[in-house]
């Protein structure tokens, strides 16, 4: 049975833009979670949003993020347009506030994916149309939610389950707390020391969770983190625009492997979880993400189903 939630109103979202997980409720964390997993039974297409235009600003390239929303507003019934910096006057030197403010004219919604988290706030306080974080430096909400999504599909619950993040304490572990803390999965995370999660982040996330009752815990000890985990995620130990760190990167982060070795702590049934693209012999080995735990390329499918909820929602 899913968790209760009260229904949120039809006409959408209780906020205009999609920017943090922080910034949405638990009772709408589940709606959409809801609705994807219903659309993606349906296994047919709708026209909830026929007429409707979503504009896509890409200042950091993607393969999932592009490709998961285009077809989510196609086969919604709408259509997308793709923005790369390259295209646009912003990658010219025009302000982020008269773009936002010229786009709202245009388009009916716009996702960005670009690097400090401070322009798609900038945008969006200026945009008076639905603005989407596909990605920024800071977080990556869209991402939680389909993990989320992944997780309950499989477990069947959120209640009680824990969930180990091993790597890079980056947008992705910055997300995966506040999503865990809003439905009730307690969350341990390993970092290396010098790459843990944001102080401030993690600070807020804390005194949300001893609202909750869900345990947050950070370490630098892997084995001590994935102790008895439902579920174990990585990422990337070099995101995209850290590549010129990546040599040195890769000696820092060679403990944080998972590996048959280090998930042998994790309960026996654990699922792994990798937002992709994986660097096979890196952060996850080729028998872990390719074995019968690994559940990625479901969380990979339903970013689809979770942007079609989200689109839903907010256009």
């Amino acid at each position: 049975m899913f968790p209760s939630a009260s229904r949120v109103e039809s006409k959408g979202l209780v906020n205009k833009d999609l920017l943090t997980i922080d910034g949405v409720s638990r009772d709408e964390i589940l709606f959409l979670i809801q609705d994807a997993i219903r659309m993606k039974k349906r296994k047919q297409y709708g026209q909830e949003l026929k007429g409707k235009t979503l504009g896509m600003i890409f200042e950091k390239s993607s393969t999932r993020t592009r490709v998961s929303f285009e077809a989510a507003m196609i086969q919604l019934g709408g259509h997308a347009m793709f923005l790369s910096s390259r295209d646009l006057q912003l990658g010219r030197g025009e302000s982020i506030e008269d773009t936002a403010k010229v786009l709202s004219k245009y388009v009916d919604g716009v996702m960005i994916r670009t690097h400090e988290h401070e322009k798609i706030e900038t945008f969006a306080n200026h945009a008076s149309i639905p603005v989407i974080n596909g990605l920024t430096d800071t977080h990556h909400p869209t991402q939680a939610l389909a993990d989320l999504m992944t997780i309950y599909e499989y477990k069947k619950t959120f209640s009680g389950l824990k969930l180990a993040y091993v790597g890079d304490g980056n947008n992705m572990a910055h997300s995966l707390m506040e999503a865990c803390v809003k439905v009730g999965i307690h969350i341990s995370l390993a970092c290396p020391e010098g790459y843990m999660p944001d102080e401030d982040i993690t600070a807020q996330v804390q005194n949300q969770a001893n609202v909750n009752g869900v345990h947050v815990f950070v370490t630098s000890d892997p084995k001590e983190a994935v102790q008895d985990a439902d579920i174990i995620v990585t990422d990337v130990w070099a995101s995209m625009g850290d590549e010129n760190e990546a040599e040195e990167r890769v000696e820092i982060f060679k403990p944080y492997q998972v590996n048959q070795e280090l998930c042998k702590n994790a309960k026996s049934d654990y699922l792994f979880m990798h937002c992709l693209p994986a660097h096979r012999g890196e952060e996850v080995t080729a028998d872990i993400i390719d074995g019968s735990h690994s559940v990625v390329f479901d969380e990979a499918e339903n970013r689809l189903h979770i942007h079609k909820a989200i689109l839903k929602g907010l256009l």
